[in-house]
């Protein structure tokens, strides 16, 4: 595109993510010294490329996914921070009492409480655990605890109360077959693997089968779900943005939100790249009506994820500009 179109592009999305509200022709001829004939024209021939939509309530335009994307790898520019902003971010990284993971989390709380996005850390801590063994420790003829060990160390434990009839013989005996097939599997490998190579072999074999394999299936998932280092800032600040004012829309967002496995999504194609990494709608594995914007780090060789999550109509200058403070940041930290 010429010259005069990418920038009229690019003042529609940032105009557009400032108001909210469609952008047009009137309003952007004082800044081209065009008249609206020309700038309709200009916006009808980004709308045919399919940069911008027809809002149906109004005769402004607004960004599509594809502006989006056209935006962001060609025409944005990274904001630096203003001194309110920064000045909040500096005082927790000049804390050197503060380890850098703790000061991480709370600067992503920071920037949850400062754009009303939802912000994630997410680390790996459970896929670096090989199991070790689980052992079933019997309490009483109608409680036992199930403690899973790692081969790093870690050790949960989740107590159970059975149901009436549970032969405790055949816990054991399914925790024996556990650990001669499944030791040194990834941990969160361990249920997939439980589901197609330990239940066919119970459901022959045990008489109670499904109660039993429930306790390993349910042991495990805790213990992924207790080690895979996941803090979430501001999970209900995304709801703030009118893009949610539809109920439906919200549940809909809330319940991934609070769904583990959606969360662990955001780093699912995340490839080795440093770079602050951007995904619009439907490049994200977490949900197509969201923007997440991302940056790997290492602390003490494990490797993180931090991620912002907000509307398609997102503040990318402000966002990237900030993620890239804080890379600048962590690389001071580890001179």
């Amino acid at each position: 595109m010429d010259e005069r179109k990418n920038n009229l592009l690019k003042e529609i999305v940032e105009t557009y993510i400032k108001t909210v509200k469609p952008v047009g022709s009137k309003a952007l001829c004082s800044k081209f010294n065009c008249s609206s004939a020309t700038i309709r024209n200009e916006m009808a021939y980004l709308e045919e490329l399919g940069y911008l939509e027809k809002n149906h309530i109004s005769s402004g335009r607004i960004p599509s996914e594809k502006g989006y994307k056209y935006y962001v790898e060609n025409l944005m520019e990274a904001e630096k921070l203003n001194g309110k902003d920064m000045l909040k971010l500096q005082t927790i990284f000049a804390n050197n009492d503060l380890q850098l993971s703790d000061a991480i989390t709370q600067c992503m709380e920071i920037i949850s409480d400062i754009t009303n996005y939802t912000s994630v850390v997410l680390g790996s801590n459970s896929k670096d655990n090989n199991l070790r063994q689980i052992s079933i420790v019997t309490l009483s003829s109608t409680q036992i605890v199930a403690i899973v060990c790692t081969d790093k160390g870690h050790v949960e434990n989740k107590t159970f109360t059975l149901k009436e009839g549970t032969d405790l013989k055949e816990l054991l005996k399914v925790g024996d077959l556990v650990n001669r097939k499944l030791v040194g599997t990834p941990i969160d490998e361990v249920s997939e693997r439980l589901e197609l190579e330990i239940k066919p072999i119970i459901k022959k074999q045990i008489r109670q089968y499904e109660t039993i394999y429930n306790i390993f299936y349910d042991a495990f998932n805790d213990f992924v779900s207790s080690n895979s280092n996941v803090h979430m800032s501001g999970r209900t600040k995304i709801f703030e943005q009118p893009e949610y004012n539809n109920v439906d829309e919200m549940k809909r967002l809330a319940n991934k939100l609070e769904d583990m496995s959606f969360i662990k999504r955001i780093e699912a194609n995340d490839y080795n790249d440093d770079e602050v990494k951007i995904y619009i709608g439907e490049e994200n594995e977490f949900d197509s009506n969201v923007t997440i914007i991302r940056k790997k780090y290492m602390i003490d060789g494990e490797e993180k994820t931090i991620a912002i999550i907000g509307p398609k109509r997102m503040d990318y200058q402000r966002i990237v500009g900030i993620l890239n403070y804080i890379d600048k940041e962590i690389e001071k930290r580890g001179e």
